[in-house]
């Protein structure tokens, strides 16, 4: 679609950094340069107003990443395109079923009601838990994994959603600030929500967390 619009060498695209790095090559690929701007911490997906502060002469297009079932805001973004004149593309992760989708949601409004110590994922706009995103709150990366280390010994299936944020990869890496980028890449811990899961698995989950959470202090 980049290539397709005209978009090449000389010109800068705007991409979130906090997920994959497959955006970010896409760009690259159609001879451009990728640009990160930080993401909006309730829903990960790259904030509009970071988007706007980004933008500069050479900026042609920016690709906004729908994240873990939550919706970039589009009608900010298709805005800020309009007053720039840029292309402004989405890229959205494989949808689950309808059937499975509510099923993932009762199991979401399941742990909402229950979990301690972590903070539940904000079920606005439509959220349709592709996955389901804590924030385990501490001094950063060493309690989240210490956190999930914990998790699986007890039979918890989790994982840590970004690992690396792209703006820290080697073949990226850039002297940019992206605070919520980074600090969201340090607390986030993706817990099962999968249509699958008994009632047992949904308290055990529960169980595991609540007894760790309260062990875990925010940083000041």
């Amino acid at each position: 679609m980049l290539r397709a619009a005209g978009v090449g060498a000389g010109d800068e695209v705007v991409v979130p950094a906090f997920g994959n790095a497959e955006v970010a090559e896409a760009v690259i690929l159609a001879g451009a340069l990728p640009v990160f701007a930080d993401i909006d911490p309730v829903t990960y997906c790259v904030a509009p107003e970071a988007v706007d502060a980004a933008i500069t002469p050479r900026t042609a297009a920016v690709v906004a990443v729908h994240r873990f079932g939550r919706r970039a805001d589009m009608r900010r973004l298709h805005a800020l395109g309009q007053r720039h004149r840029l292309l402004v593309l989405e890229h959205a992760e494989s949808e689950a079923p309808y059937d499975e989708t509510a099923q993932r949601r009762e199991r979401a409004g399941y742990l909402d009601a229950r979990l301690k110590g972590v903070r539940t994922p904000d079920g606005g706009d439509g959220h349709t838990y592709q996955q389901y995103v804590v924030r385990v709150p501490g001094n950063g990366r060493p309690d989240r994994d210490a956190f999930a280390r914990a998790l699986r010994v007890k039979g918890v299936g989790c994982r840590v959603p970004v690992k690396t944020p792209v703006h820290r990869l080697p073949e990226f890496r850039r002297c940019v600030s992206l605070p919520e980028t980074e600090l969201a890449a340090d607390e986030t811990l993706a817990l099962p929500v999968d249509a699958s899961l008994t009632k047992r698995e949904m308290q055990r989950i529960v169980s595991a967390c609540n007894a760790l959470g309260g062990l875990l202090q925010p940083a000041f």
